[in-house]
């Protein structure tokens, strides 16, 4: 195989930084190599075993991407939350993977404590990947670059300590408590990742594509209209047996968000579709399409299946070969897979963070591909309307939003 000319760029750039501090940071957009480009700096090194740390869903495509280069060191491949199934010694190599998974502040988070241990063990080289490395504030980049025994901010021994130098600490009032907000990062922090970073766009990379979305509403079944209000009016639905109760303003929020969508999870934790219109009006608008289905709850899934049945998979392997469209979570598919044989991608529901919006909806992006339809189902009356338009103007939809839209549902 050949790497692109900037990949060679990249790896040639990296393989120094990685020989004097044994790691690097590669904030590379998605769809422009990160993973082939970090196995690729990995064969210029003395590794023999290589721990690559990803999602799930990205496992095989890593995999693939190792078959292809078939370097001399051992690669094995991994999510994070089955890391605690490895060895924890023998690795020379870790490469973590959508690294901005490590930056919950300020406590870290278990995904980076066990990180963090896996390296003290072994004191590998690093590399860390990621197309948005500090996707909500720069205050992510600390538990990310601290799992290193060694790292730009090493002299700061907790988040606290580093938050006094680094952060522009306010005060918010939650529940008549004042609590300290640390999401205020200040752009020091990028100064100082700067010698060990290296960043590569789409545009640099001669990506071209343009990106359509369409908005399409469903009209719900009676059913769903009566029930969303009544909620609304009354904080509560009693079935038999089973109870909708939205007693706080989160709660009637995500409540509202299940079933303006047809499904919803119940008091006593057990969830069901509620109304199968969304799932009717995909498979009938995008019948003779193989498209890429994101949704945000589970039962959205059961919804989709019922009405897809054999025509719908969850697995990169079965959707590559074959002509099935396949259905992913948002959360879990925004990263690190490729859905370049989607015909279009198709949103059955939409979800509060605008990452999710921001990442997913380039699932199918590829430096061949100039045009990609990105399709939003939302229904009549519902809230995803106004989700929405939060998080395409880069902000996630917050509980402000809702008890501001809420008087015009």
């Amino acid at each position: 195989m050949q790497f692109r000319e900037y990949q060679k760029e990249i790896i040639n750039k990296a393989l120094p930084l990685l020989k004097k501090d044994k790691f690097v940071y590669l904030a590379m957009e998605v769809r422009t190599g990160k993973t082939l480009t970090s196995l690729g700096v990995s064969m210029l090194l003395p590794v023999q075993n290589l721990l690559f740390i990803t999602k799930k869903k990205a496992i095989s495509s890593v995999q693939d991407d190792y078959k292809l280069l078939n370097p001399s060191y051992n690669l094995t491949t991994i999510n994070y939350e089955s890391l605690h199934k490895v060895d924890p010694r023998g690795w020379d190599m870790v490469v973590c993977d959508e690294a901005h998974g490590l930056g919950a502040f300020p406590k870290r988070n278990k995904r980076s404590k066990t990180v963090k241990s896996l390296i003290s063990e072994n004191n590998p080289y690093v590399i860390f990947l990621s197309g948005t490395p500090t996707p909500e504030s720069y205050s992510q980049m600390y538990h990310q670059v601290s799992v290193l025994n060694k790292n730009p901010f090493s002299e700061y021994k907790t988040f606290y300590k580093f938050a006094k130098k680094f952060v522009n600490i306010k005060q918010r009032k939650i529940n008549s408590l004042l609590i300290n907000d640390y999401s205020q990062g200040l752009d020091s922090i990028i100064d100082q990742m700067k010698p060990h970073t290296i960043s590569y766009t789409q545009k640099e990379a001669g990506f071209k594509i343009k990106t359509k979305e369409h908005t399409l509403v469903v009209e719900m079944s009676e059913l769903t209209y009566k029930l969303t209000n009544k909620l609304k009016k009354h904080l509560v639905v009693e079935g038999n047996p089973n109870i909708i109760l939205a007693d706080t303003p989160v709660k009637l929020m995500m409540k509202l968000h299940q079933m303006y969508s047809g499904t919803v999870k119940f008091e006593s934790g057990e969830s069901m579709v509620l109304d199968y219109s969304k799932a009717e009006y995909i498979y009938k608008k995008f019948k003779h399409k193989k498209i890429g289905i994101f949704y945000k709850f589970k039962e959205e899934y059961n919804a989709l299946k019922e009405v897809y049945g054999t025509q719908l998979c969850n697995t990169l392997e079965e959707f590559c070969n074959s002509n099935k469209s396949i259905a992913l979570q948002i959360v879990s598919g925004r990263e690190g897979i490729s859905l370049k044989d989607a015909d279009c991608l198709v949103y059955y529901n939409i979800d509060f963070s605008a990452t999710s919006y921001w990442q997913s909806r380039d699932r199918m992006t590829t430096k061949e591909r100039t045009e990609s339809d990105v399709y939003w189902v939302f229904a009549r009356g519902g809230i995803e309307s106004e989700i929405y338009k939060a998080v395409t103007k880069k902000k996630d939809y917050t509980l402000k939003h809702f008890k501001r839209d809420l008087l015009t549902l």
